[in-house]
């Protein structure tokens, strides 16, 4: 999985009996030249290419390698017992209500390189059927948290966040939508700002205040009150949308405010959603569950629930959860199994997810 946030590549082997079981997992960086390449696919951001077509022709390249590099790093033993690969690919561009999401990724040669087949394009069924081929994550959330009594919200932060609202009795979801953005505002913010990927626990955000006009004014934005099934990206929720926002606003804001602001947007959006439900607790993973300052902000949001990190809750940790889930959307197709929730990606009925490349035999 390589998500969002462009940060890199996390690759997970896990087992199924039929519940997951992580195995192992590796993580690589994701290289410099191929993230610039990837964000100005997605976004525009950054110096032009003299030729886009050739750019995505190596981005597809370029990615399907680095996927290949970090399933190496997987212990030997596991990947001799591997059947196939789980394979999201890198979205540039999502547009569901226009009949697309498009995920770019050379399948066909990361089957090649790592010697399995391979499962990608995982979201175009469910687009087909009328779906916004997304969250595809919610299913795999019961499988994973479903023991749990009661009712459970897992969010996801990554870039985007999504919500799943699970009820572990009734064995379904209840509802599964993209809450609004994740991580990936923060980021940019303080990319933009101080030249840092990310910030390390929230440092920089706590010593900031949100500021209530600014905050109003981007909870405003009309997605936050649409009923679901929602998905949303980097279309919705970029630089520009945010610069807007504060350009707008009567009097200056420190760039630490900004900061604190989308904290306090990312945790009021998602504890908003959530308040929604009724729930026994909040599960969180994703990247923004290391955010320190997050995390407490959304425990506030959520307060008197229950607020914990997966490895707190089912002993999956934070970074392997979506990854996870890719390989269970895998599992699923591999043996002819439905991978939606029509219900929750707004498809006419369930569908049989990805397409199949195989290696080429010896």
């Amino acid at each position: 999985m390589s998500g969002t946030s462009l940060d890199g590549v996390d690759a997970c082997a896990v087992r199924f009996n039929p519940q997951p079981e992580l195995i192992a997992d590796s993580h690589l960086p994701m290289p410099a030249e191929l993230g610039a390449g990837l964000r100005w696919l997605a976004t525009g951001e950054g110096p032009a290419p003299d030729d886009p077509i050739e750019l995505l022709g190596r981005c597809r390249r370029d990615l399907a390698d680095l996927y290949a590099d970090a399933i190496a790093l997987l212990p030997a033993a596991v990947r001799a017992e591997a059947v196939c690969v789980g394979a999201h690919g890198q979205t540039i561009r999502h547009r569901p209500e226009q009949g697309f999401s498009l995920q770019i990724l050379d399948g066909a040669r990361l089957a090649q390189h790592a010697g399995l087949p391979v499962v990608c394009d995982l979201r175009s069924a469910d687009i087909a059927l009328g779906g916004q081929g997304a969250p595809l994550v919610p299913a795999f959330h019961l499988a994973a948290f479903g023991t749990l009594p009661g009712r459970s919200a897992v969010v996801n932060i990554g870039g985007i966040a999504n919500v799943s609202i699970i009820d572990a009795e009734a064995e379904t979801v209840l509802a599964g939508f993209d809450t609004g953005p994740g991580n990936r505002l923060l980021d940019d913010w303080i990319e933009q700002t101080l030249g840092r990927p990310y910030d390390r626990d929230g440092q920089w955000s706590r010593g900031g205040c949100a500021d209530p006009g600014l905050l109003a004014s981007l909870l405003a934005d009309p997605y936050f009150a649409l009923p679901a099934p929602k998905s949303t990206g980097r279309e919705q929720f970029h630089r520009a949308w945010l610069t807007a926002a504060i350009a707008a606003q009567e009097r200056p804001i420190t760039a630490v405010d900004v900061q604190a602001t989308l904290v306090e947007l990312t945790a009021g959006s998602i504890a908003a959603a959530i308040g929604e439900f009724a729930v026994n607790r909040v599960i969180v993973c994703g990247g923004g569950a290391l955010n320190r300052a997050l995390m407490d902000a959304l425990a506030a949001g959520v307060a008197p629930l229950p607020c914990m990190r997966s490895d707190q809750a089912g002993g999956i940790a934070p970074l392997a959860v979506e990854a996870m889930a890719f390989a269970w959307l895998a599992w699923r197709r591999w043996h002819g199994l439905t991978g939606t929730l029509a219900h929750a990606t707004g498809a006419s009925r369930a569908a049989i997810l990805g397409a199949l490349h195989l290696p080429a035999p010896h």
